[in-house]
């Protein structure tokens, strides 16, 4: 193992941690393993990985990934290690390749994060892939998710632009009028606003609105004359708007569908140091229970005593850790 002076000394015994475990060293200390992980921040993982590539010349997630493609906590820690728009970008591709095309997790990816995430997501896909995300989407996509997602992925080009009020204003007048001029609704006046707007213009071009119209848009679209397009427009614009209320949602339909692990999974981690709070209070406010309390029932546990097996309790440690910390 090489060392490495201008490294601080931590970051080195955090590597020698995370080497013991996905090396196979079951005699590690967990509390440690599932701390590291926790508490420290983005740019101290970064960190991590740059030392670990330097004291062992391997690559961490690449060991973490070798570790056990089926193993949930690896697939956690995988989640947490990995740069944002690396992992964003990887989550895009599964979902349009990984098998059957997954649209929510899609949207969930591509409407939640800002503009300027966004365009650093389109560029990790484009080196990671060789392929652009619009091609992708436009190929294995149809009907109206195909026009308003590649919207709002062209949208991203303006990443740099600030929050206009008074264009807001203008532009939810624009889209009044698109709604309720006709017997139909101008579809493609509305695709051309999305395109050209931020996701946080795009938010106060909503509140607007609101504002000014007594209701929000997506209630607008929930009339008979917006069709099925008017259905899919108004769940991503609720979940531009609402990211907290859209992740709350995805969980409570996992309850009721099927298993929660994956997304639990993916929802708490990505948004751990973002909107995790929000998250729980609205899921907390619709089924009285806490997201910790999910997180201890999907994976199984009971106090310090796993129900299932060890690497379940390991992820409930660390998932239920990061709610903490946040």
């Amino acid at each position: 193992m090489a060392s490495s002076s201008h490294v601080p000394r931590k970051y080195e015994l955090d590597c020698q941690c995370l080497h013991c475990y996905f090396s196979g060293n079951d005699a590690i200390n967990k509390q440690k393993l599932v701390e590291i992980l926790t508490s420290r921040s983005a740019q101290e993982l970064k960190l991590i990985r740059q030392t670990y590539s330097a004291l062992y010349s391997q690559d961490l997630l690449h060991v973490i990934s070798n570790a056990g493609r089926n193993n949930p906590f690896s697939r956690a820690v995988y989640l947490r290690i990995s740069e944002s728009q690396e992992r964003d970008a990887e989550t895009i591709r599964n979902a349009l390749y990984g098998g059957s095309l997954n649209l929510n997790t899609l949207i969930e990816t591509v409407c939640t994060r800002p503009s300027l995430e966004l365009q650093s997501i389109k560029q990790a896909y484009r080196s990671r892939y060789n392929s652009d995300i619009e091609q992708d989407v436009a190929l294995k996509i149809n009907g109206g998710f195909k026009e308003i997602l590649l919207a709002v992925l062209k949208s991203s080009h303006n990443y740099g632009a600030k929050v206009d009020i008074s264009m807001a204003m203008c532009d939810a007048k624009t889209l009044y009028e698109a709604m309720e001029s006709g017997m139909y609704i101008d579809q493609k006046t509305i695709i051309s606003l999305l395109s050209q707007r931020t996701t946080g213009q795009l938010k106060a071009i909503f509140a607007s609105y609101k504002q000014l119209y007594g209701h929000e848009f997506s209630k607008s679209l929930k009339q008979n004359k917006c069709g099925q397009f008017g259905k899919e427009l108004c769940i991503v614009i609720r979940c531009v708007q609402y990211p907290e209320k859209f992740f709350a949602k995805q969980l409570r339909t996992t309850l009721k569908y099927g298993d929660a692990r994956e997304i639990l999974t993916r929802i708490v981690v990505t948004r751990s140091e973002i909107d995790i709070k929000g998250i729980n209070s609205v899921f907390a406010a619709k089924t009285g229970c806490s997201i910790a309390t999910l997180v201890r029932r999907e994976f199984n546990t009971s106090g310090s005593h796993y129900n299932n097996n060890k690497s379940d309790g390991l992820v409930a440690e660390f998932l239920v850790g990061l709610l903490k910390c946040c």
